[in-house]
């Protein structure tokens, strides 16, 4: 098999394959019916639910203070767990007698990663018998992915071990999603899928060629026959077609220009910070009332995490390969600080006006 000829981590072959989308948009629907599709051809499959899987500590935000402004920040560690569920997968696929032994430190929910495989580990599936072997394996990795980095960090896994890797995209239109989650046991706050919609960076096979094996559904509620089986198709067209190791740099060059556009973000948020602090020092030195500081606080912190956003989107989607030596950081920055200048003015002004 292409896996085990390139020194991959299953005999049988193995694919990746990506449900993203807003909340409630069908994405766990879709995944029960492709669960039950694929049992019926004898195949092995369980979905990973990141919902599940992530506890929900690791998505709650802090306030901090910084320049003398207060303001919430995204906790950080998501990162983390997120990458602590690849590991979990990977570990499977190299290991599956290993079962659902976890390090002790590891950062996803034991009991839920042992419900996700536990149809991997039914009697005969793990004996060594040749129709065990060679029946194929899927991941169904449910979760929002809505930025590329999310999905490319699967597609590294994929590649690395010559596994199958392809994406579904559920659409679904924002008022349904809203009015579905509601009737969830436990919705997810209006504005948290209101804050998605803004980040979702649905897959673009026109950008990123990595992105070339998905498809697109129009959700409905439910997913009809064709809906699966069309996944199903991609699904098998992806195992028989597995992902081979890259033989040349453009792993390292996409590393480079990943590391390159995350200095430039960085650097332009601490300074973008610095003028927020000047700004609002200026109101102060004008007499703007408490009411009117608060205000410009928060359109200013508005605006930069609006500016960063845009920018992050077309460093990491845009920018062709590069090494750091590559490109100007420094003047990359600078330009972009004075776009954001711009903008600080013109709210500035604004509140500076009104205070009059």
């Amino acid at each position: 098999m292409a896996a085990e000829e390139a020194g991959g981590v299953c005999r049988a072959p193995a694919c990746l394959c990506l449900l993203c989308g807003l909340p409630a948009a069908g994405k766990s629907t879709l995944a029960r019916d492709v669960l039950s599709t694929a049992a019926q051809r004898g195949w092995r499959a369980s979905v990973v639910p990141y919902d599940d899987l992530i506890p929900e500590q690791a998505f709650q935000t802090r306030v901090v203070a910084a320049d003398g402004i207060k303001r919430e920040e995204m906790h950080t560690e998501w990162k983390l767990h997120r990458q602590a569920v690849l590991r979990c997968v990977e570990q499977f696929l190299e290991n599956p007698e290993v079962l659902a032994e976890l390090p002790v430190n590891c950062r996803v929910d034991r009991a839920a990663w042992e419900r996700c495989i536990q149809a991997l580990l039914q009697p005969g599936a793990l004996d060594g018998s040749r129709q065990a072997d060679q029946a194929p394996l899927l991941f169904l990795l449910d979760d929002n992915f809505y930025y590329p980095s999310m999905r490319y960090e699967v597609y590294q896994l994929a590649r690395k071990h010559s596994l199958g890797f392809c994406q579904v995209y559920l659409q679904c239109d924002l008022e349904s999603c809203i009015s579905r989650n509601q009737t969830r046991p436990e919705p997810i706050p209006t504005e948290v899928i209101l804050e998605m919609v803004k980040r979702l960076e649905c897959p673009n096979p026109q950008k990123n060629s990595w992105e070339t094996n998905s498809i697109s559904l129009h959700a409905t509620g439910d997913s009809s026959k064709s809906d699966v089986q069309r996944v199903m198709e991609l699904i098998s067209s992806s195992l028989s077609s597995p992902l081979s190791p890259p033989e040349d740099d453009t792993e390292r060059k996409e590393a480079d220009r990943l590391k390159c556009a995350t200095s430039v973000v960085h650097q332009t948020d601490r300074a973008c910070r610095r003028h927020i602090s000047e700004a609002m020092q200026t109101a102060r030195e004008n007499g703007a009332a408490p009411e009117h500081l608060r205000s410009l606080a928060a359109q200013l912190n508005e605006s930069k995490a609006t500016f960063l956003h845009e920018l992050r989107r077309r460093l990491f989607q845009e920018a062709p390969s590069a090494r750091d030596e590559d490109v100007d950081v420094e003047r990359v920055v600078e330009r972009a600080v004075d776009v954001f200048d711009r903008e600080k003015e013109e709210i500035l002004l604004r509140i500076i006006n009104e205070n009059k």
